[in-house]
């Protein structure tokens, strides 16, 4: 049987030594989360079988089980070459996304606990290894009802209302196993400087003080640069001056290669030169301004949930969304998986980084441990992706949200990168002094009651923000990016559901409202960026421009003029 999601995983951070460990496990609910009481882990064989890296709850795992479970169990056997335990090396379990708490055990043994739900984590699992067949053990603790911890858009009822949809328990993303030296690299941290022609990498390292390592780039298979250095503390500095200097933009993403060397550690990685402006609000890519057509990307598949079914999906749903004229994205409520950045870094696609914080009460006591630990991965994880031009931690959060909490995650994020613009809060809230921009929220219906709103902006006026709670700053002087717009509900076939507003009644009336809510946003100069919420429906909200199953409601020679309009903002 072939086995689904086979491609490697990390295309930003590849080594040649890997095995996927995706396909049939042995799998057992635990309702009450009492397995490890019970040792499920030493048990011989769990209750029945799931297909990973899908959820219990979808149907490409083969079991389409919804009801809430507070445990799930996951176990296999594997095999490994015999060169992996030679030499001192060492053999490292990667779970590219598992929600929430999760548990690893080797033969019995237990490893160690990972908790997030969208990061991904790696174990050292060596010691715990012997010849021939060993077994891993997987126990994911899911609440999705707690307080403290985040659930996105997953329902806390059994079942899916308004803008909540089918929860997602346990294994959701790749998981493998990758062989390594024992001195080898963790990760990277590629930062372009293309004042200077040249890349910052940072390298963190493992067991590797005092070895030396180097950087070699190539542009379309010539080599460009290189550079050596040293490891201290296991960390390595090196600049790689760069001979031939291209940009990464939309549309043409330019793209290097690179690869790093410790010892007898080799890892092949990409990168994107390119820069992002965005003094007092403006934006600007490689020194022009770039109004951004966004559209609200979800993430969700309807036989996979957050998992989509192949990785040609990943990339259709990038191809979709440009064909509908828009040249990016904002991830919402999800951490998307490497596989999809590395395709948008691949098409010239940009996008927001963001994070499924609903369902955590940031006004709680330990609400930071729901955040901030996870928040740091994804960054570390994800920075490298030039198709990434911010970050967006939080979303409609309310007043009583812990301004300290909020203003640390702001802080973290500023001190990890100083390269990106950060919107503290997409809607509703912005904390003084936090943001990098200003946004709003706004789904009216009616194009010219959108205009007159926001008319006073281009006059240095102030206004009464539509669904902003007023600790928040004005728009007055600054670009501001509508971050959440539209929603128009239509409905094909049989599917009831709901969108914003009242829905048009025959198609001409939805172009007109979307044609008119458009340009109101495109023809004001006071807004650098919009994102219309969305680009497919999911189970009950039907305002996507696809349906779920990826059926355009409208041709895309129709939707795509209108969004790719010149928008005022873009005039010099």
């Amino acid at each position: 049987m072939s086995v689904l999601r086979s491609e490697y995983p990390r295309p930003q951070f590849v080594r040649e030594a890997w095995m996927n460990l995706n396909g049939t496990w042995e799998f057992e609910n635990d309702t009450a989360a009492t397995g490890q009481e019970r040792q499920l882990n030493l048990k011989e064989h769990l209750e029945g079988t799931i297909t990973v890296p899908f959820c219990k709850e979808c149907k490409l795992s083969g079991i389409g089980d919804r009801e809430f479970t507070l445990g799930v169990w996951y176990k296999r056997s594997f095999n490994l070459p015999v060169q992996w335990r030679e030499n001192g090396r060492r053999t490292l379990l990667n779970i590219d996304a598992c929600d929430y708490l999760t548990t690893v055990y080797i033969n019995g043994t237990f490893i160690g606990q990972h908790m997030g739900g969208m990061s991904s984590f790696s174990m050292d699992i060596t010691n715990a290894l012997t010849d021939g067949e060993n077994t891993v053990t997987i126990f994911a603790k899911d609440d999705t009802r707690k307080p403290t911890q985040p659930s996105g858009k997953q329902s806390m009822i059994y079942y899916s209302g308004g803008a909540h949809y089918t929860r997602v328990t346990g294994i959701w993303q790749t998981v493998w196993l990758e062989n390594v030296p024992e001195s080898y690299i963790v990760r990277s941290k590629c930062t372009p400087d293309v004042d200077n022609s040249s890349l910052l990498v940072e390298l963190t390292c493992k067991n590797s003080h005092g070895k030396n390592v180097t950087a070699e780039a190539f542009y379309k298979g010539k080599k460009v640069g290189s550079a050596q250095g040293k490891v201290h503390n296991n960390t390595a500095v090196l600049t790689v001056p760069l001979s031939e200097l291209h940009l990464w933009d939309i549309g043409n993403p330019e793209l290097y290669d690179i690869e790093f060397t410790l010892g007898d550690d080799m890892v092949k990685s990409y990168f994107g030169m390119r820069t992002i402006d965005f003094d007092g609000g403006m934006f600007r890519l490689n020194g022009r301004k770039v109004f951004q057509r966004l559209i609200l990307d979800q993430g969700y598949y309807p036989d996979g949930l957050y998992t989509a079914p192949s990785d040609e999906e990943l990339q259709n749903d990038i191809k979709r969304s440009m064909a509908m004229g828009f040249n990016g994205a904002r991830l919402h409520q999800k951490v998307f998986e490497p596989r999809f950045l590395y395709h948008c870094d691949r098409l010239g696609y940009i996008v927001w980084g963001e994070f499924d914080d609903w369902g955590l009460d940031m006004s709680l006591e330990g609400a930071w441990k729901g955040i901030l630990p996870e928040w740091l991965e994804i960054l570390q994880r994800d920075y490298n992706h030039p198709s990434i031009i911010g970050w967006c931690p939080l979303n409609e959060i309310v007043p009583t949200a812990d301004y300290h909490l909020i203003k640390q995650l702001i802080d973290m994020t500023h001190a990890f990168d100083i390269t990106r613009p950060i919107l503290d809060v997409s809607g509703m809230t912005h904390k003084p002094g936090l943001t990098d921009m200003l946004d709003d929220h706004d789904y009216e219906q009616d194009p010219e009651v959108y205009r007159e709103r926001y008319k006073p902006l281009t006059e240095g006026k102030e206004i009464t923000l539509f669904n902003f709670y007023r600790d928040a700053p004005d728009f007055v002087g600054r670009p501001s990016f509508m971050s959440e717009y539209g929603g128009i509900c239509w409905k094909i076939g049989d599917n009831e559901g709901w969108g914003y507003g009242n829905a048009p009644v025959t198609k001409e009336e939805f172009i007109e409202r979307f044609k008119g809510l458009t340009e109101v946003l495109l023809e004001n100069p006071a807004f650098c960026a919009f994102c219309y919420t969305q680009l497919t429906d999911i189970e009950q909200e039907i305002n996507g421009l696809y349906t779920y199953d990826r059926v355009p409601k409208f041709a895309p020679e129709i939707i795509a003029p209108i969004v790719s309009q010149p928008a005022a903002y873009e005039k010099d």
